[in-house]
């Protein structure tokens, strides 16, 4: 499974300075799905992916595009 989404939700996650727990209650979700998502063993659904970005100001492209290689 494709964890470069999951790699940049971590990295950006960690540059807020926001723990797993954190971020979860803030996103509403569990921070097992959380997890599940960064280590790549879980897709990311559509309606999520957005409330992410939003929350660590990052956009859409910088968190799925193929061509950005930052982390």
């Amino acid at each position: 499974m494709d964890d470069t989404v999951g790699k940049r939700i971590r990295a950006y996650r960690k540059l807020k300075h926001l723990t797993q727990q954190e971020f979860a209650d803030l996103l509403g979700v569990s921070v097992g799905l959380l997890g599940a998502i960064e280590r790549g063993t879980k897709t990311c659904p559509a309606e999520l992916i957005k409330r992410v970005g939003d929350l660590l100001q990052v956009s859409l492209e910088d968190l799925t595009s193929e061509e950005n290689s930052r982390f």
